[in-house]
């Protein structure tokens, strides 16, 4: 059944109010201690007052900007108080405190495998919140998701706050669901592209990655009420394994497209010198000359290394 989030069932009044009400009692009782005729009354009209007083002092609350505390009423939800500042509830209330402030998930990367295979270190950060404190605290296990911890009698993380632990609690879950959402998106992709392939991989299309990764972290993460603000890979590499080699393959591509370019420029100017012979009527060559000047030109043009000048002294067919 779906709980309504921030309504809260149960009675609350201002926390000053009751200050002040209880300061009475307390002022009434000591006066009929001391005023009043018979002395065994006195006691037990005393007595029964400040005992009143004490059980009503344990249900004040303070509640800061962002933070929240659900009320269970002897194993009962009565809903959330988020209203800010002083006030006084039920003091039979047992009072789980969380927050909805936004926190960081920075783990150390993770290698997986791409779309092709092959082997990648992928990183990413996660901010994220509480939305909904009724599937955060009472649909998952969050006193057992924390390892290596001791828990206490009243079922806290010992050596923290309440509120500490059960951040740490949902803080493990996060990170488990974000491990599991960053492999199943890491293998829908490749790493890059591969010749005129136009396909989304994972160093081009950062945003719309980015975009998927928050909504599937998001519907991972419903079932325990808590929200992904914003999910982003901020590590991005092949694993060492076969990074030299991915290299060399991106080496080769590179040269591969700069002679492609070079060459398709060289033949550009071989055809405009060519033209411009022809129209200035410079010299006139025959089919055998303009291959060897195409030639020489495409040497010259495509070449690592600067031309060295030859003086041909005789003639080309001799």
């Amino acid at each position: 059944m779906e709980k309504k989030e921030y309504k809260f069932d149960g009675f609350k009044m201002n926390g000053f109010a009751m200050l002040f009400a209880i300061l009475i009692l307390t002022g009434a009782a000591i006066w009929f201690l001391t005023k009043a005729p018979e002395a065994n009354l006195n006691i037990a009209v005393f007595v029964v007052e400040i005992c009143l007083a004490s059980i009503m002092c344990a249900g004040f609350r303070t509640i800061e900007p962002n933070n929240a505390k659900a009320m269970v009423f002897f194993g009962k939800y009565k809903g959330t108080l988020t209203n800010e500042g002083f006030w006084w509830t039920n003091p039979f209330y047992t009072v789980k405190s969380i927050s909805f402030r936004a926190r960081n998930l920075n783990p150390d990367a993770i290698k997986v495998n791409d779309k092709n295979g092959n082997p990648i270190m992928i990183g990413v950060v996660v901010v994220w919140r509480v939305k909904d404190t009724y599937k955060a605290l009472f649909e998952i296990d969050s006193q057992t998701m924390v390892s290596s911890v001791k828990i206490d009698k009243k079922g806290e993380i010992e050596g923290v706050g309440a509120l500490a632990g059960r951040m740490m609690a949902f803080e493990s879950f996060v990170a488990v669901q974000s491990d599991a959402a960053l492999r199943q998106v890491a293998g829908m992709y490749a790493y890059d592209n591969r010749g005129d392939n136009e396909e989304v991989t994972l160093r081009s299309g950062a945003a719309e990655i980015n975009d998927f990764l928050r909504q599937t972290l998001n519907d991972r993460l419903l079932m325990a009420g808590i929200e992904v603000v914003e999910a982003r890979i901020n590590y991005l590499a092949y694993a060492p394994e076969i990074a030299a080699v991915m290299l060399r393959r991106q080496q080769a591509d590179a040269i591969i497209s700069a002679r492609e370019k070079i060459v398709e420029g060289a033949v550009s100017m071989v055809q405009m010198a060519l033209d411009k012979l022809k129209e200035e009527g410079v010299v006139e060559l025959d089919e055998e000359r303009k291959a060897a000047m195409v030639s020489n030109l495409l040497v010259v043009l495509c070449s690592d290394e600067n031309a060295q000048p030859v003086v041909n002294t005789g003639s080309l067919y001799n």
